[in-house]
C-alpha cells in the first residue's frame, strides 16, 4: 500500500555492525531532502571506558527514543530516515544480558516504522572502537532477519558495494513510495 501522502513516512536503517547505516541513511537523507535521525548509541559509546551495561542500554533506548521525537518536526516532504532504531536495543540486550526490559518490548509494540532496510554483510569489516562482534556478522544478520519478521516488517535487504550500495537502497525506498495503494 502507497503511503499516505500527508503522513510522516518512518524509514529506518538496521543491521549487524560495519555494514554501512550510518552512511546509507545519511545520503538517503539528503537525495530525499529530509532529515537524517543519526545513532545515538554512538554519541552515547564514544567516551564509555568500561563494558556496557542493561542501564547503558536504557540510556540508549531513552536517548534515540527522545533525539528521534526531537528531530521529527525538522522532516521535510513527510519523510524521516533513521539510523537505527529502537529494534537495536532490544538485539542487543539479548545477546549481552539474555533478555529485553519489559519497557523496550512495549514501546517497540506501540512504535512503527514504514519501511526498513537490512543492511548486508557483504562489505568488508571496518575496525571501529565501537564494534564489537566481527566474527558473529552472519548470526547478527540472522539475528535481524528474525526480529523484522516478528514485528511483520516490510523490509528489504541492501547489497552492493559503494555507489551500488547506494542506488539498491534508493531503489528499495523508491519501490516502497511508489507501491499502488
Amino acid at each position: 500500500m502507497r503511503p499516505d501522502s500527508s503522513r510522516l513516512v518512518k524509514i529506518a536503517v538496521v543491521g549487524p555492525e560495519s555494514t554501512g547505516k550510518s552512511t546509507i541513511a545519511e545520503q538517503l537523507a539528503r537525495a530525499y531532502g529530509t532529515i537524517c535521525v543519526p545513532e545515538y548509541a554512538r554519541e552515547y559509546c564514544k567516551y564509555l571506558n568500561r563494558e556496557y551495561t542493561l542501564q547503558d542500554e536504557l540510556n540508549m533506548f531513552y536517548g534515540q527514543l527522545a533525539l528521534e521525537r526531537s528531530l521529527v518536526p525538522l522532516a521535510k516532504k513527510n519523510r524521516l530516515i533513521c539510523d537505527t532504531m529502537i529494534l537495536t536495543i532490544k538485539v542487543w540486550c539479548d545477546h549481552l544480558f539474555g533478555y529485553t526490559p519489559a519497557v523496550v518490548l512495549e514501546t517497540l509494540r506501540s512504535t512503527h516504522y514504514d519501511f526498513y532496510l537490512l543492511m548486508d554483510i557483504d562489505l568488508p569489516w571496518v575496525d571501529d572502537p565501537l564494534r564489537d562482534f566481527p566474527h558473529l556478522r552472519e548470526h547478527f544478520m540472522e539475528v535481524w532477519h528474525q526480529e523484522l519478521q516478528a514485528i511483520q516488517a516490510n523490509y528489504a535487504v541492501i547489497s552492493g558495494q559503494g555507489e551500488d550500495r547506494f542506488a539498491n537502497a534508493r531503489k528499495a525506498v523508491q519501490a516502497f513510495l511508489e507501491r499502488p495503494l
